[in-house]
């Protein structure tokens, strides 16, 4: 099972002042017992590896999740999908990956949130959707450097189909809520080759989430600081 969204990614700010910005990327809905590859020699053009997300570059993407949950006393489930993007040229950045672990019925028992910041660190959160694919979460990881480790997530993650929904909504007290989120359709001929038909759209999201934050800044915010968050 693999599939490939062309998707629409969404920042929307309401405090101290409106502000939104909008890109276009790919999403990938993969397995991790069956990652789609190149033909050998070429894998390094596109691929998922497992130093781009949790645990140890030696060890394979499934073996890092299931070594994580077992931490958090989470079963290893018996199937395991990833929605991220792929490293394209050398190059990849992934503000959020979402994991959905399934038992052997077939039935989503939980989401593991992989969240991502442009200084290079990552967190993970353990998520618990309800039937609408809704679950809630405090907040600890520092994430944009305008917005504090304060505050709550409400994250919509239905499973995708032939829609893909990502909504993640920050709460702080007494601020309005910060939205982003990430829609899209599913698209034909799921290889990876089409990835490197675009190969700056992984490039060009985390350009675009560099140059609104220079324009932020010149608007008034300030960051806060990082501590020990990074």
């Amino acid at each position: 099972m693999t599939a490939c969204y062309d998707v629409t990614i969404r920042h929307q700010r309401h405090g101290p002042f409106s502000y939104g910005l909008v890109s276009a990327g790919e999403a990938w809905l993969v397995d991790l017992d069956n990652l789609p590859r190149l033909p050998r020699g070429l894998g390094w053009l596109a691929g998922f590896r497992a130093a781009d997300h949790l645990g140890a570059p030696s060890q394979s993407l499934r073996e890092n999740l299931d070594a994580w949950l077992a931490e958090e006393g989470v079963e290893r489930p018996a199937r395991v999908t990833m929605l991220a993007q792929p490293r394209v040229l050398g190059y990849v950045f992934d503000p959020l990956t979402v994991f959905s672990l399934y038992d052997r019925h077939g039935r989503r028992t939980g989401v593991v949130a992989e969240v991502r910041n442009t200084y290079g660190g990552r967190h993970c959160y353990l998520l618990s959707p309800d039937e609408n694919g809704t679950a809630e979460v405090d907040k600890a990881f520092y994430v944009s450097p305008f917005n504090p480790v304060e505050g709550r997530y409400t994250i919509r993650v239905p499973e995708p189909g032939h829609a893909l929904t990502v909504v993640v909504t920050l709460h702080r007290p007494d601020h309005p809520p910060f939205t982003a989120t990430m829609t899209g359709t599913r698209t034909d001929g799921a290889s990876l080759w089409r990835s490197l038909r675009r190969p700056w759209r992984t490039r060009g999201v985390s350009a675009a989430i560099r140059w609104h934050g220079i324009r932020l800044y010149l608007m008034g915010l300030r960051p806060y600081p990082r501590g020990g968050h990074a």
